[in-house]
Parts: C-alpha cells; structure tokens; sequence
C-alpha cells in the first residue's frame, strides 16, 4: 500500500466516523480492575494496619526508654551546647555529604528498581491493552514521591529537635529551616532515579562512576568532621553552600543558627524551582520506560522480595548484582602457574585473576579495613566503656574487609557444578578458596596497622594481622552454610519477649562472625589497654585456636552440602 491509499484509507475512516480515540479503553480498563482489586487492596490495608501497629509497638516498647532518659537529661539541665557549636560548623559539608548520599542511593537503587516499577500481571497483561501508558505508569512515580517524602520529613523533624536541643535556634525557626531541604532533597533524588531508569545511557555512567563517588562521599564524611572539630576550608564551604541544591537548602540552616547565609531566599528559591522542574521533568519521564525493561525490573523485584522473605539473602544478592549489571569484568591476563606446581596452585590462580578483573572488591575491602583501624583507634581514645564497642565495630568491619576478597568462594557453592572441574574434593577446594583472602587480608592490617604503629604503638602491626585467619575461615563457612534454615524461627517456647527462633535463626545464620569477632573481643580487650608481648602471643595463640577450630567446621559443612 502505497502512502496515497493509506492516507485514502485513513481520510475515508475519519469521514465514516472513527477516530484513533475510539480505541482508548484507559477508563474502562482501570475501572474493572479497581472493582477486581477492591477486595485485594482491602486485605493489603489490614496487613499494613497491622504491620504499622507492629513497628509503633516495637518503636514505643524499646524507644520509651532512650525517650525518657533524654528528656530526663533536658530537664536536668544536661549541657548540650558543646554539641552545637560544632554542629554549626559542619552544616555546609554535612548537608553536601546528604546531597551526596541521597543521590547515589537514589541512582544505584534506580539500576534495579527505580521509582516506577509495575507488577508483573500489570506489565504482563495491563500494558498489552489499548490504554494509554501515562495512566498506568505515572501513578507509580507518585506514589515513590510522596513515599519519600516520609523519611525526608522525618530527618527535618530530626535536625530540628537538634538545633532546638542545642540551643542553637527555636524549634519553630529550626522546622521553618530545615523543612526546604527536607521536602526538596527526597524529591530531587526520585527524578534522579527516573531519570537513571528511563535512559541506559546515564545507567551506565552510574554503574562506572558509583566507585569515585564513594571515595567523593567519604572524602566529604572526612571533612564532616574535621570542620566539626574546628578545622575549617572557608572557601571550599562557599563552594559547597551554591553548588547545587545540597548547598541551597544549608543556608536557611546556617542562617538560622546565627551563620553568614546573606543569599539564603535566594538559594530557596533555587531550590524550589529546580525541585519542581526536575519533578515535572520526571513525571513526564514516567510515562516513556519501555516496556520491556519495566518487565526485568519487574521479574528482579519480585525475586528480591520472594527470596528476602524467604530469608535467602545471597540469592536477593545476586538477582541485585544481575539486574544492576553486575560486576564490571575487565580483560586482565595472568600467566597460570606451571610445573608440578601449576595444580596445586589453579585455584590460588583463579582467585587471582578474578580479583584483578574485578578491582572494585579489592577497593571495597580496603575501605571496610581502613574503617576497621579507624573505629578501633578511635574505641581506644575515648577510653571506658566506648573502649570495647569500637574494638566491636573495627572487627566488625575487619571481618566484611576480608569476606569481600572471599567471593570466588561463595560462587564456587552458588552451584556446586562449578566445582566438578576440581580434582580436590569440594572440602579442599573451599579451604584453598581462603589463600588470597587470607595473604590480602593480613597485608590490609598491616597497612591499617601503620598508622598505630607510627604513633607508638607497634603491638598494632601484630594485634591487626593476626585477626584475619579466624576471618577468613569465618567468611569460608558463610560461604558453604547452604541453604536458609527457616525451622529455627519456630524453634523454642513463647516468653514475655517473645519467640527465641528469630534469635536462633540469627545465631546460626551469622556464627562466622559473631563467634569469631566474640572471641577476638574478648581476648584483645585487655590488650588494648596496655599492650605487650604477652597479650600479643596469648592473641596469637588464640587466634590459632580459633582458626582450627572453625576449619573444621568449614569442612564438616562443605561435606554436608554435598549430602545435601
């Protein structure tokens, strides 16, 4: 057909009558399936009444009491005050550490997820029929907008009892600051996101530069607190206060706490106007994602939800990992091992490889080890009973720093077929899984230990290394734990507390961790109080201990997974 006959064709339709309209069956379509779902959306309102109910119990039962002790500190007269004045002072880099935040969580989330995402039989089914796109789609990004609106208020609310507390300003003048950056923030974040969903090409530059701006955000968190112990960049913090909306909404704060903000309505203004057009912009945005990326991130979501109710964490991991591109494989060549040495090593080999094709694990487990030194030194300083919870929280950390280099074995049990080109028996090969870890872990401690070391304290270059072989056998039974054994939520009797199966399931579910960091706890406790040779040969000592004890188990549940 020739393009005179169709526009014949089209002309001799519109004459009889028809239009192209006359297909849109938008309303009709919705109407029936609000009068299907009534009694659905009924059922999903009690199970969120009752879910509400829950959390405002849990929240007042558990909560009354850090509720009662502050205003019990208020009414006292507990000082405050010292905290405001630092608080005032890292106002422009907090804020931007905020912005920051808020932006990456909105951009990695939208690589999965995003502000628009439509249930299955609605992708399925809903998207098929001759209805208009906007009136489906764009509902769904209302809804991500007000829904992030709740948290963005709760913060506002929460900066501003601070200011109040502080007595840096009325409460009334603290909720009138803070509520621009706390309504305008969440806002901009969701058209972030949509704008991340709608067009791969900005998907793809998140994917590549969420690395940097991790590094960005804990260079800001640094600055965060240097300015809040009095170390100040004048003019970095200019810069930051009018380049972009994170600074826009720290100026009415700075100015209600008695700062220099002599352009805040301006910077209000900015900020309104750019939130408004960026929503906008993004509501138009709603109604042009293709359809069939809205069925992946369909399918990804209800997989993430399915297994997470499930307690299945690892697979909710991997369907995260898959859907937001997993990880960035680089084309990086290692010469394999050879001689009768080559099969003993092919493992090690691999492992290597895969590390140096996936850099990002490295660099997050040098991140997670300089927060471990960090916490821990900082438990140390601050003496008394701060003393063993920063010991707590640095081995915490210590630990994630080695289970991020432990991923090659956490694939090898994803599917135990990868191991059939083994010769070793699945036992073996989890423990040969744990040299690279092991050999990067302890060079990681030496290097974190560094700065202790330097400042006097030389034990740290021994205390440090000697915590990562528990860690790594610890991070080796994670791996070949099997499945979630979901029985041992119902495990034991009911008490005024409630059910200890939920603990139970917690307990099995993190004893790599909790009894490696429990133990080691325990033993460098004392040491790091005043540190010797003994404590440090007792920590060894140990810490050998430890590592035995938990290889054993290791190869005990490596045998039982395959039973399984």
């Amino acid at each position: 057909m020739t393009a005179e006959d169709a526009g014949a064709v089209e002309a001799g339709a519109v004459e009889a009558g028809w239009v192209e309209a006359d297909d849109d069956r938008t309303a009709e379509t919705l109407a029936w399936l609000r009068r299907k779902r009534r009694a659905h959306r009924r059922q999903q309102g009690r199970d969120l009444a009752v879910l509400l109910y829950t959390l405002v119990l849990a929240a007042v039962a558990y909560g009354s009491g850090v509720a009662v002790h502050f205003l019990r500190g208020l009414n006292e007269g507990a000082d405050y005050g010292g905290f405001g004045e630092g608080l005032v002072r890292a106002v422009p880099a907090l804020f931007t550490l905020l912005g920051g935040v808020l932006a990456l969580v909105a951009a990695r989330d939208a690589l999965w997820r995003g502000p628009v995402v439509v249930p299955g039989p609605s992708v399925g089914w809903l998207l098929a029929q001759p209805v208009r796109r906007g009136a489906v789609l764009r509902p769904w990004f209302r809804l991500s907008a007000w829904l992030a609106l709740a948290p963005g208020a709760a913060g506002g609310l929460v900066g501003a009892v601070a200011l109040r507390v502080t007595g840096r300003a009325p409460i009334g003048e603290a909720l009138a600051a803070a509520l621009p950056g706390a309504l305008c923030l969440p806002l901009l974040a969701v058209a972030l996101g949509m704008a991340v969903e709608r067009r791969a090409r900005w998907a793809r530059a998140v994917r590549r530069w969420s690395g940097p701006a991790l590094l960005l955000l804990i260079a800001l968190a640094g600055q965060t607190w240097a300015a809040g112990a009095g170390h100040r960049v004048r003019a970095l913090e200019w810069v930051e206060l009018w380049a972009g909306p994170w600074g826009w909404a720290a100026q009415p704060v700075v100015r209600a706490c008695g700062g220099a903000a002599p352009g805040w309505p301006a910077a209000v203004a900015l900020l309104v106007v750019a939130t408004a057009a960026a929503v906008a912009h993004a509501h138009r945005d709603a109604a042009a994602v293709p359809t069939a990326q809205l069925r992946v991130r369909a399918a990804t979501a209800t997989t993430v939800a399915s297994v997470a109710w499930s307690l299945e964490l690892r697979a909710a991991k991997l369907a995260l990992m898959e859907a937001g591109g997993g990880q960035s494989g680089r084309l990086v060549r290692l010469r394999p091992p050879r001689g009768r040495s080559g099969r003993r090593l092919a493992v090690v080999w691999r492992d290597a490889l895969a590390l140096l094709r996936a850099p990002g694990r490295l660099g997050r487990a040098a991140l997670w080890a300089a927060a471990a030194a960090g916490a821990a030194g900082l438990g140390a300083d601050l003496g008394g009973e701060r003393r063993p919870v920063g010991l707590v929280v640095g081995l915490l950390c210590g630990y994630l720093a080695v289970g991020a280099l432990a991923e090659p074995a956490r694939v090898e049990t994803d599917d135990l077929r990868r191991s059939a080109w083994s010769p070793y028996r699945l036992r073996t090969l989890m423990l040969q899984h744990g040299v690279v870890p092991l050999v990067l872990g302890v060079v990681l401690a030496v290097l974190a230990a560094v700065p202790f070391a330097v400042r006097g304290e030389p034990w740290a270059l021994v205390l440090m290394p000697v915590c990562v072989p528990p860690f790594t056998v610890a991070a080796l039974y994670g791996a070949c734990r099997g499945p979630a054994r979901t029985q041992l939520m119902f495990l034991g009797g009911g008490s005024p507390v409630g059910s200890p199966g939920p603990l139970i399931y917690l307990a099995w579910y993190a004893a790599g961790p909790l009894v490696s960091v429990v133990v080691l706890a325990l033993v460098l406790d004392p040491a790091v109080v005043h540190p010797s040779a003994a404590d440090a040969a007792r920590a060894a000592w140990i810490a050998a201990l430890l590592t035995t004890a938990l290889t054993l188990v290791v190869r005990r549940s490596a045998d039982r997974l395959l039973e399984h």
